[in-house]
């Protein structure tokens, strides 16, 4: 059943089209994945759902009376107020109670106890949780939800998995998660140059099929081109054919009078010949007008950094270090080390310390006890996941031009910046008219044009559209420094993260293998014999990760499914071999 109809919808802001056309059918209980280039007017579409603002032109229809809409803004968005608002208003029993089952599901507990200083010191991924909580509690009938999954680690993202799958409206992504849109929506739609095209799949599928559509009308375009200039050679020929048939048809004089019949010939040729150099001529038209169009390229960001030198071989150790604050143990006893050139995947749950040992590694904060030695001759560099902190007043030329490394090489900034999508006029905007993910362009930029030899990414793809995580996946592959990369997107960390430290029962462990190998340790757990320690703690993870997994597919299946008694099975070896692990000694 078709619950919301788009039919034409445009909108423009001052002199900036932003939506061109965009036309959708929603149905009831739909899965939507909205994707485009940062800018596209993915935001703007929501908000034309939602109420917020109203089209041009356009009509919107929802085909049902009192329909509810819950809208997720981005985490930035809420404050302490809104937060206290929402536990105000949460009185309803119905509501409350679905509320607090919502929370406790994303690991909150006891959130109607929280006071303002609680709720002032809440993170990103809190944030996120407790909106979703809160819309989901209101029942909504369309549920739009702009980057989710931004500041929540990977257990939160399964989480959230869990809950759409559990809730039966429709749903709107925005997202650029590549692996949440995989597990989350049925149907993508892409706004590409204000126009909305309609792809049905995940979304990989998406982009195979998107690859498939690109070769397949650059193939009718490529054989159009062949037949344009084989008409073209024809109306040529003919022209020659014509003008001969035309001088000789106006020849004057005695032999030419002798030869009445030559010339009337010559007419007659010279009219057909004019009749077929004007048919073709309008195919030519026609095709020009109803012809197949040159398909468009995807619009290419490139990413490029500057080599460091290699100076060493460790860049980073540590020795039994520890970190508290107050009663509250971070980390302790924890042992591991950092060479040059590696790429280091950071992991662990949101409050786990990830973003202290950061600032341990920027020398902002001290351990507790241990040792962590940092090379005196690297350089650190660190990409936040804050976009707020550059001046909004600001040009982005202006920004450029304050920085003392950039300054004395400003056409190399410009050809960079002009390789990640910003043209001469992006240059002297305010900062405060740009995209987020622009924003987080500029960050990136200000960071390659400075020589670094540990490069510390928080949250590196937040906020930037998907052509932009490929292209710097394929920039990060090649760098040549040592990365220590903390990502929610876990197609990042599969293709570039090769070694990880993971925070777990208190400790910080480095792993010898990436994150996929290390999720797909589960299936060589079952019958292994001796463990060391190390792979004890590795094992835990694992198996606490797939524990999560299989309880939210079983949750999805009737006991009478086929998978349903696999999946039970394996969940009860999964109880047994925890139950193991936990009581293993070395």
């Amino acid at each position: 059943m078709t619950i919301l109809t788009l039919r034409g919808i445009k909108k423009s802001f001052g002199d900036t089209n932003v939506l061109v056309n965009v036309d959708a059918d929603l149905a009831s209980r739909e899965r939507i994945g909205l994707v485009g280039m940062n800018g596209a007017g993915k935001t703007t579409l929501a908000n034309l759902i939602f109420g917020t603002i109203l089209p041009d032109n356009g009509k919107i229809t929802f085909h049902k009376d009192q329909l509810r809409i819950g809208y997720l803004l981005q985490s930035t968005s809420y404050t302490v107020n809104t937060f206290s608002n929402m536990m105000d208003h949460s009185d309803e029993s119905h509501e409350t109670e679905q509320f607090l089952k919502t929370t406790s599901h994303f690991g909150l507990q006891k959130v109607k106890e929280w006071d303002g200083a609680r709720l002032a010191g809440l993170s990103g991924g809190e944030k996120t949780k407790l909106a979703i909580a809160h819309i989901l509690s209101s029942k909504p009938d369309i549920l739009l939800l702009d980057e989710p999954t931004n500041h929540l680690d990977f257990e939160g993202v399964d989480c959230l998995v869990q809950e759409l799958r559990r809730y039966n409206g429709t749903t709107i992504v925005i997202s650029h998660d590549r692996y949440f849109l995989d597990q989350t929506v049925d149907r993508i739609i892409e706004l590409q140059d204000g126009v909305s095209t309609s792809f049905p799949g995940n979304y990989t599928f998406y982009r195979e099929e998107k690859s498939r559509r690109f070769q397949s009308q650059l193939h009718q375009y490529e054989e159009q081109q062949k037949y344009e200039q084989k008409i073209e050679a024809e109306i040529k020929r003919l022209k020659s054919w014509s003008e001969k048939a035309h001088r000789e048809a106006g020849k004057v004089g005695k032999m030419a009078e002798m030869r009445a019949g030559v010339k009337e010939f010559y007419r007659s040729k010279a009219k057909s010949m004019d009749k077929q150099i004007k048919s073709r001529i309008h195919r030519l038209e026609k095709i020009e007008i109803e012809g197949v169009k040159k398909p468009n390229e995807e619009a290419k960001v490139f990413f490029g950094w500057d080599h460091p030198d290699k100076r060493g071989r460790r860049i980073v150790e540590a020795q039994q270090i520890s970190k508290s604050y107050g009663s509250r143990s971070l980390f302790k006893d924890s042992s591991f080390y950092l060479q040059r050139g590696e790429k280091i995947g950071l992991l662990g749950p949101n409050g786990c310390g990830k973003t202290t040992l950061i600032q341990m590694l920027l020398g902002n904060k001290s351990v507790d006890s241990g040792q962590l030695w940092i090379s005196p001759t690297a350089k650190v560099a660190y990409l936040t996941q804050d976009v707020s902190d550059l001046n909004q007043q600001q040009t982005v030329l202006e920004l450029l031009q304050e920085s003392h490394e950039i300054r004395s090489d400003i056409g190399k900034a410009r050809t960079l910046l002009a390789n990640m999508g910003f043209d001469a006029s992006m240059l002297e905007k305010p900062i405060a008219q740009l995209s987020l993910g622009e924003r987080t362009r500029i960050k990136l930029s200000l960071l390659m044009m400075r020589e670094q030899d540990l490069l510390i990414l928080d949250e590196p793809t937040n906020h930037l559209d998907l052509a932009s995580r490929e292209q710097l996946e394929e920039t990060l592959s090649e760098y040549r420094g040592t990365l220590i990369v903390v990502s929610h997107d876990r197609y990042l960390m599969d293709k570039i993260c090769t070694k990880l430290l993971v925070f777990q029962d208190g400790n910080i462990k480095r792993i010898e293998s990436g994150y996929e190998a290390f999720r797909e340790r589960t299936q060589s757990i079952l019958g292994s014999g001796d463990k060391n320690e190390q792979q004890l703690e590795e094992e835990k993870l694992v198996i606490a990760n797939r524990i999560v997994f299989v309880l939210a597919e079983l949750s999805m299946l009737k006991p009478t499914d086929i998978r349903y008694a696999r999946l039970d099975e394996e969940y009860k070896q999964l109880l047994v071999l925890k139950k193991q692990l936990g009581t293993w000694k070395s």
